[in-house]
């Protein structure tokens, strides 16, 4: 069964529509690239793509071992390259939240989840992932 179903809704504009749970998602080309800016653009998703795989990750780890993650926010950063018009930087900037100190065994295993979730891993080696982590409590 397919994943997503998208369907172009003209001026630059696709709506793309998850098929399992009906969530739909608009994109719309940057003004940079002849667009309005109104939605996330297709390269925005993939920048988004990147914190969204990492927190999930580190969620699942988080929940078996009992740390809160809840309030831990990711502000991502796309820098994107001319020619070809590509990425090639996600700046991704995680403030973890987690409750209570964690000891340096439990950050190097969240940390470990986020570097290895499958976006990471499936982006281009060209592309640069520079992560950082802020630990509060």
């Amino acid at each position: 069964m397919a994943t997503a179903q998208i369907s172009y809704l003209g001026e630059l504009r696709t709506e793309a529509t998850h098929l399992q749970s009906g969530t739909r998602i608009l994109t719309d080309a940057p003004v940079d690239n002849h667009g309005r800016g109104e939605a996330f653009s297709p390269t925005d998703l993939v920048a988004t793509a990147l914190g969204s795989c990492m927190m999930t990750i580190m969620g699942i780890v988080a929940r078996r071992d009992g740390i809160d993650l809840v309030g831990t926010t990711i502000d991502i950063t796309k820098g994107m390259a001319a020619s070809p018009r590509k990425i090639n930087r996600v700046e991704v900037a995680l403030t973890m939240k987690t409750g209570k100190p964690l000891s340096d065994e439990e950050k190097k295993k969240l940390e470990h989840a986020a570097h290895t979730c499958p976006v990471a891993l499936s982006l281009h080696p060209d592309i640069e992932q520079a992560i950082t982590f802020e630990w509060e409590v």
